[in-house]
């Protein structure tokens, strides 16, 4: 499989998608068609009008989802990962997007589309605004990922929980491991080959252990299991 799952659209000092722009052109290489799947947003045509101006100046031709089938890549863009996999759930797209994109289709993910990649989406960050059958995703890697990743202010008078103390608690309630991904970085994931772009570290979690920094690189994912 080739995966590219990018942690954010915008990033600081950025307009849209201009950061991520040559780690997509590289991954992308000759394709030219890309099919969206605009579901994590509420109005789908003025998410596929965004993108289709913005990948235009990359030289990519955007289809829609029904038009899989001819596509050359496809991308799941950012938005509400509850309503994202919904829709996909809805419109029975769930088992044809893996089985494509395991068949060799690239598959690029941004945010939630990003999230969905792990085997459930429940470390996305994003309210649960729609009620999804399941929390199952896509499965394509064999950890949780959570994009946006924060790290704790020590200045901030915010008493509510950190982003790290919800992963921990989550790891309470399942097994990991669990990838805080900031924003400005990228995963990418060719061959079972998992490489962390970007100038930023990564922050791993892991069930009965202490996180640690990941720094950018080929990085080795443990097993559930190996920290039990």
């Amino acid at each position: 499989m080739r995966l590219l799952l990018i942690s954010s659209s915008n990033v600081h000092g950025y307009v849209y998608l201009d950061h991520p722009e040559s780690a997509m052109r590289a991954f992308l290489g000759g394709a030219r068609r890309v099919a969206f799947v605009p579901f994590a947003a509420h109005d789908h045509d003025a998410y596929m009008t965004k993108v289709r101006e913005r990948l235009a100046r990359m030289d990519l031709d955007v289809i829609g989802i029904d038009d899989l089938d001819r596509a050359d890549a496809i991308f799941v863009g950012g938005g509400n990962t509850f309503r994202l996999l919904k829709t996909l759930y809805d419109r029975n797209l769930l088992t044809t997007i893996r089985d494509r994109v395991r068949a060799g289709l690239p598959y690029l993910g941004s945010s939630a589309g990003t999230v969905i990649a792990a085997p459930t989406m429940q470390t996305t960050n994003d309210m649960p605004i729609v009620e999804p059958p399941s929390f199952a995703a896509l499965g394509l890697v064999d950890l949780q990922i959570n994009p946006h990743y924060l790290d704790p202010d020590p200045h901030s008078t915010h008493r509510g929980e950190t982003r790290e103390e919800r992963i921990r608690e989550y790891l309470e309630e399942n097994d990991g491991p669990v990838i805080g991904l900031r924003e400005g970085s990228i995963l990418q994931v060719e061959n079972n080959v998992i490489t962390l772009l970007g100038e930023k570290t990564a922050r791993l979690f892991q069930r009965g252990a202490e996180p640690v920094e990941v720094q950018p690189g080929v990085i080795s994912v443990p097993s559930a299991s190996s920290a039990d």
